[in-house]
């Protein structure tokens, strides 16, 4: 077979049948998602009092068990939906592959890719085999994936290269030989994305909170269980005793809550065409309070188009005009700027001498034809002559700007920095950028909620800052990519301060987005090139086009499908609502915890009866968590958002609020048993009123001052849950089932004031259904 041949399509469907199935698989399988909502600490140390419950202790105490499967139930189908929907979604953005068959150029899946394919090879596309080069111009492989090195390795013809690797200079073609198991291209988004997976804010709060839980449950389950040992109490009695009392403890709903918002949120992200290819990512978000964008792609659109060429003096508009359709028709790869001059000053493709392709570290790219080399790029590194000015004025107006020049002899065999000296100028053109759709309105809303963005481009700093003007950035100091300081604490000062940097190079980008996240900022990077990349994997949050190269994709948390900045924004409303949802709801199960751990130090270690037992705590956490929390942590929400100091503010709410509904609880029940005289089934009934209406007021007093709309739907479904409890102690069934007995007039009246003077402690404490002064204000987007 002939080096540059590829297969035949005979040949390459009769391949591709020998070949094994290539099982493709998404960022998460369902067997994850299944031990990550089933086998999870709290969940064996509930599982594992359940069975001491089966054996020896009373059936219908066993009914959490049913709970924390409903609920591991409910975060596998929530998250199963959403890989469908995300791996649907995906599959639009998944790594393709250019091969030559039957003499023709055609793109094919990765899966379709089989041992002798030619595959074609330019900026941004991904290795999805591996090979041996047989055509190379200047290309350069990024294989940081594979061995660690962040430097570009240069490939010559039949040198090796392996799947994982990205194309980021050059172009060339390579045979594959070796497919599926026997490479690395079953493994290649799964580890371009792991290289740099980190937790968001919210699940590192959460992980501590979950921590400091299970020293807890440990702690209060061991005193617990050693007193009941210690008082000989009957293993019946004993088994009820500890598994009311360390059960309670445990927030097992609020890990499955977590997993299902970000599916949800996941899920509602897709709907509008962008891909979460990290479920954090959603909420990761919400924590951003700086944006680093390009210019071209992001703030206006891809596309160009030639406004105007100024030929030099000794040249004129024809010639020029000709010299810039010579090098646009016959460059190998062509980016959107040789796409434009191609576009405006067609030609036909003629034999060349040489070619040394664009570079965005070089900034300039050439081709040797008719005996003349040219030389295309960005003023400043291709002479522009005494068209300074003219090229000046194009900038400020905000246009990209490209000087030609033309030069005797051959192509620089080594191209450094700059092109050879003595350089005679032709002319300039320029291209003008048009402003996406809405992106003025997308810029003023993340201004309005205190997100900076930076421009960080390739282009003229002049022109970057006069794009950034249009589209409605604050612009307060414009800098060059040269001045960008070597020493850590200067280019923290320069990171801070610039909103534009322009002629940046990709180690540029990657070390001011350093930089910001050395001062403790969440910085987010949207950029859709193979410059990008360095910037992206730096980035607390990466964020793609749909439109980008590969390598751009596979290294994100988000892709925008549809390429659009203005997506951003709904993106942040999303995140946000995760982070105040999810903090509410933290602070119920926290508050659980605390009654919990009230009860086991006050009357759990003491000979008197235990005033609940398990399946009345099981009652109450439907009724006051289970239900009430799945619709909190779903539905739309107002208010603060940022997730700094997470644990303490939740324990400076929840540990209060928990010691005083223990107290109201153990108050009432005490008081019904002793003062009242009634028997312990009576007085836990009592007991279990006043913990299902403190739960209720403090779902309540959450809401205290957010959207109206939010809080009377709370108000209703609280109702509800009221309504629920009335039921079950009406109903015979239900009522002997939970234990419970015929509310009586001084059980009622008893519940009434304990959980009375239990709200005005709470309110006493901060906890109460009136707006305080540092409530957030309504929001009407809510």
């Amino acid at each position: 077979m002939p080096a540059l041949a590829g297969l035949s399509d005979e040949e390459a469907a009769a391949l591709l049948a020998q070949r094994r199935p290539s099982r493709q698989r998404s960022s998460r399988s369902y067997l994850n998602i299944v031990v990550a909502n089933v086998f999870t600490v709290f969940n064996l140390i509930i599982g594992a009092f359940g069975v001491l419950t089966l054996v020896f202790g009373d059936i219908e105490d066993a009914l959490f068990l049913g709970v924390i499967t409903a609920n591991a139930a409910i975060g596998i189908v929530q998250e199963s939906a959403a890989k469908r929907q995300l791996d649907r979604l995906a599959a639009l953005v998944a790594p393709h592959a250019r091969v030559e068959r039957g003499g023709v150029e055609r793109t094919v899946a990765v899966e379709e890719v089989v041992v002798g394919d030619l595959v074609m090879l330019e900026p941004g596309d991904q290795v999805v085999a591996d090979g041996t080069v047989v055509t190379a111009s200047g290309l350069r492989l990024d294989e940081s994936i594979l061995t660690g090195e962040s430097e570009p390795i240069r490939r010559e013809p039949d040198e090796e290269v392996r799947s994982g690797a990205f194309a980021i200079e050059g172009t060339g073609a390579y045979r594959v030989t070796a497919v599926g198991a026997d490479s690395f291209a079953e493994r290649i988004a799964g580890e371009a994305r792991t290289f740099r997976y980190s937790r968001s804010p919210l699940q590192r709060a959460v992980n501590r909170l979950l921590y400091v839980a299970v020293a807890f449950v440990l702690g209060l389950g061991s005193l617990l269980v050693y007193s009941l040992h210690h008082r000989s109490v009957g293993t019946h009695a004993a088994v009820a005793t500890a598994t009311a009392g360390v059960v309670a403890m445990i927030p097992e709903g609020l890990m499955v809550l977590v997993s299902v918002t970000y599916a949800v949120g996941a899920v509602r992200m897709a709907r509008r065409g962008v891909l979460a290819q990290q479920l954090n990512a959603i909420e990761s978000l919400a924590s951003v309070d700086t944006i680093c964008v390009d210019k071209t792609g992001t703030l206006t659109e891809p596309t160009l188009r030639v406004v105007a060429t100024v030929a030099a003096d000794g040249a004129d508009q024809p010639s020029l005009q000709q010299a810039l359709a010579t090098i646009a028709a016959n460059a190998t790869s062509r980016n959107s700027t040789l796409t434009a001059i191609a576009e405006a000053f067609p030609a036909d493709p003629e034999a060349i001498g040489g070619e040394v392709p664009f570079s965005s570290r070089r900034r300039w790219s050439a081709i040797q034809t008719d005996g003349r080399c040219l030389y295309l790029g960005a003023p400043g590194r291709v002479p522009v002559g005494e068209l300074g000015p003219v090229a000046e004025q194009h900038q400020c107006d905000g246009r990209r700007v490209l000087a030609l020049a033309a030069g005797a002899g051959s192509l620089p065999s080594e191209p450094g920095e700059l092109p050879p000296e003595g350089l005679r100028p032709l002319g300039v053109v320029a291209l003008a950028e048009q402003l996406r759709p809405n992106i003025g309105e997308a810029i003023a809303f993340l201004l309005e909620q205190d997100v900076e963005i930076k421009v960080l481009s390739g282009d003229d700093p002049r022109t970057v800052a006069a794009i950034a003007r249009d589209v409605g950035i604050p612009v307060h100091s414009v800098a060059d990519g040269a001045e960008i300081p070597t020493d850590p604490e200067p280019l923290r000062t320069f990171a801070a301060g610039a909103t534009v940097v322009g002629r940046i190079s990709p180690e540029g980008k990657r070390a001011v987005v350093q930089a910001l996240r050395d001062q403790d900022r969440y910085v987010a990077m949207i950029g859709d090139g193979v410059n990008d990349v360095p910037a992206l994997k730096r980035a607390r949050l990466a964020i793609a086009q749909g439109s980008g190269t590969q390598m751009a994709r596979s290294v994100s948390d988000l892709v925008l499908i549809s390429g659009d900045f203005a997506s951003v924004p709904p993106l942040v409303g999303e995140g946000r609502q995760v982070l105040r949802n999810i903090r509410r709801v933290a602070k119920l199960y926290v508050t659980k915890a605390a009654v919990a751990a009230f009860l086991i130090l006050t009357i759990g270690i003491t000979s008197e009866a235990y005033p609940l037992l398990p399946r009345q705590l099981s009652l109450a956490g439907t009724l006051t968590l289970g239900v009430p929390t799945f619709f909190l942590a779903l539905a739309p929400s107002a208010g603060p958002w940022r997730p700094q100091g997470f644990g303490r503010e939740v324990a400076r709410w929840a540990v209060p609020a928990g010691v005083i509904l223990g107290t109201g609880l153990l108050s009432g029940y005490l008081f019904a048993r002793h003062n009242l005289e009634f028997d312990v089934r009576a007085s836990r009934t009592t007991a279990l009123t006043i913990l299902i209406l403190g739960g209720l007021y403090l779902i309540l007093a959450l809401e205290a001052g957010g959207s109206r709309t939010r809080s009377r739907m709370v108000a209703g479904m609280c109702a509800c849950m009221a309504l629920i409890y009335v039921a079950a102690l009406a109903l015979p069934f239900a009522r002997n089932f939970f234990n419970l007995t015929v509310a009586s007039a001084g059980m009622v009246l008893t519940a009434v004031l304990a959980t009375a003077v239990m709200i005005v402690a709470l309110d006493l404490s901060g906890v109460s259904l009136r707006p305080t002064a540092t409530a957030p204000p309504e929001d009407a987007r809510s």
